[in-house]
């Protein structure tokens, strides 16, 4: 059974900030279940800025970022954006590296990621 790898999902106003509770986030299975459990919140709250903050993550996988990319296609439908907070600078290289850094804009906790 897949463990809750999604700490929490909250809204303040029309951002929506989705925080990780593991430390290691690679289980395939995990980020299906996250990735489905984002979806449906997403198409039910429609939030304009979608803030994924990954304070508590030392490592993920490549599946990571194709949740990243799936849930900005979601918000980017209806006009939305996807922001990156607190992270760690060898996981912001993954970004560099795959050029992902070009797409996602990244920020040093949520709380500026919420107010910008």
């Amino acid at each position: 059974m897949p463990e809750e790898i999604i700490g929490q999902i909250s809204i303040e106003g029309d951002t929506a900030i989705i925080t990780f509770n593991k430390c290691n986030v690679s289980n395939i299975e995990d980020i299906s279940t996250a990735g489905e459990n984002i979806a449906v919140f997403i198409d039910e709250k429609q939030p304009k800025k979608v803030i994924f903050d990954f304070k508590e993550v030392k490592f993920f996988s490549s599946n990571v970022l194709g949740l990243l990319l799936e849930t900005r296609a979601r918000v980017e439908s209806y006009n939305g954006a996807v922001y990156i907070s607190s992270i760690n600078p060898q996981l912001h290289r993954v970004f560099k590296i795959t050029n992902l850094d070009q797409i996602f804009k990244f920020f040093p906790d949520a709380e500026s990621a919420v107010k910008a």
